[in-house]
């Protein structure tokens, strides 16, 4: 285990270097003078000229990628023109609230599909078969956004039951603050983030769902489940402790893949909802042409998603010992 976990991290380096310099190249892949596309149609050649400079455009490419991978060991992403911050200030303030909102749909989706997807497997052909196919093609159908609105509109405004936008206390402190006897703060951060949580969730749900019961159909015909089935065993128990647990293991590896999905996914979502974290602060870099903002923003989530499927690997390995061998 210990070999194949060194491999790994040692694939991980170059990975991650590409990483860097495929966001460094979005700069370069821009269309006509960045400084002249920051500062619009109305910029004078002389502020062009003074913001090339302290963007460092006039430096051949090579010279500024070196500059930049010099920058990101020191942990500088550079400097926001618009906000005026370093773009890794910016990024910290606002990456908690986007974890807390992939992990939260996260396992959401796995809870709601896992479960989906062990009844339509143990009521193969059935009206439960059928019901949550249904659902899960809807959600797999339904594009985010528009569960979104729907979501806020129904259980926001016309019933009232939650509120529409905004986050108040982080979980963890939240949580915190609940094992001192203080239960409020929980309950409105839960209230906050169920919309944008389920909202979000939903298409992973569906997904993980249909490979559930796919992966659970091939494990209910083997030999092992036949024999305990013969002695006897009760059949909650052959399901769920003895099917399940071999049929979750292709199901990891798509987990992690999903929750790079969520992080897609949290950019409308956190925009609808006006959920406070790198969603929302993509759309306004974006809208704002913040360039070094947004090529902060891409490097976090793309090594965030890196970051995960290395997780996932590691993981897979741990369940499966036949994963170290290759």
């Amino acid at each position: 285990m210990t070999d194949y976990v060194i491999r790994r991290l040692l694939l991980f380096v170059p990975m991650a270097i590409g990483i860097v310099i495929v966001t460094f190249c979005l700069l370069l892949l821009i269309p006509g003078d960045p400084a002249a596309v920051l500062l619009g149609q109305d910029a004078t050649p002389e502020g062009i000229a003074t913001l090339r400079e302290a963007l460092g455009l006039n430096d051949p490419w090579y010279i500024r990628l070196g500059s930049y991978f010099a920058n990101l060991l020191r942990g500088d992403m550079g400097y926001s023109i618009f906000q005026s911050a370093p773009v890794s200030d910016i990024i910290l303030g606002r990456l908690g609230a986007t974890i807390e909102l992939a992990v939260v749909a996260l396992l959401i989706s796995i809870v709601f599909g896992v479960t989906l997807g062990v009844l339509a497997a143990n009521r193969q052909g059935g009206i439960v078969d059928a019901i949550a196919m249904l659902i899960a093609q809807i959600g797999i159908s339904m594009p985010v956004y528009w569960l979104a609105l729907l979501l806020m509109l129904g259980f926001a405004v016309h019933l009232g039951w939650l509120p529409a936008i905004g986050r108040e206390e982080p979980l963890i402190s939240a949580l915190g603050m609940a094992l001192t006897g203080n239960v409020q703060p929980l309950l409105d951060s839960l209230a906050h983030i169920a919309l944008p949580a389920v909202s979000l969730a939903l298409n992973s749900a569906a997904i993980i769902s249909r490979l559930v019961r796919t992966s659970m159909l091939e494990v209910l015909r083997e030999d092992f489940v036949r024999t305990a089935k013969a002695k006897g065993v009760r059949r909650g128990t052959v399901i769920w402790r003895h099917a399940l647990r071999n049929a979750l293991l292709p199901v990891v590896s798509v987990i992690g893949l999903r929750f790079g999905a969520l992080l897609g996914g949290a950019i409308l979502t956190e925009t609808i909802f006006a959920w406070p974290g790198l969603g929302q602060l993509t759309i306004s870099a974006i809208s704002q042409r913040d360039l070094p903002l947004i090529q902060g923003i891409v490097l976090t989530f793309a090594l965030i998603y890196a970051s995960v499927t290395l997780l996932v690997d590691l993981l897979y390995a741990a369940v499966d010992p036949r994963i170290r061998l290759r």
